[in-house]
């Protein structure tokens, strides 16, 4: 795939320390990521192709299921409009 995701315009990925989490900062709303997205969002910065992402996070979690979920995730987050 040669989508190269990153957040989109007024979409912040910030880290909350008191909760130990990343927060996602949109207009008017917070999401608090789970597990592994934050990590997943950090590659999102624009220069990647999901195919990079992908392969970056292969080698970092050996065996877990990346290549499959990872790319459904980005397209779920590009649908809501949080990653262009």
């Amino acid at each position: 795939m040669t989508w190269r995701p990153e957040l989109s315009r007024g979409v912040v990925l910030r880290h909350d320390r008191v909760r130990d989490t990343d927060l996602l900062l949109l207009p008017e709303r917070v999401v608090v990521l789970r597990g592994s997205a934050g990590p997943v969002l950090r590659l999102c910065d624009g220069t990647r192709a999901v195919d990079d992402i992908v392969a970056e996070l292969g080698e970092r979690h050996p065996g877990a299921p990346v290549a499959d979920d990872v790319p459904d995730f980005l397209d779920t987050l590009r649908k809501e409009g949080w990653l262009a």
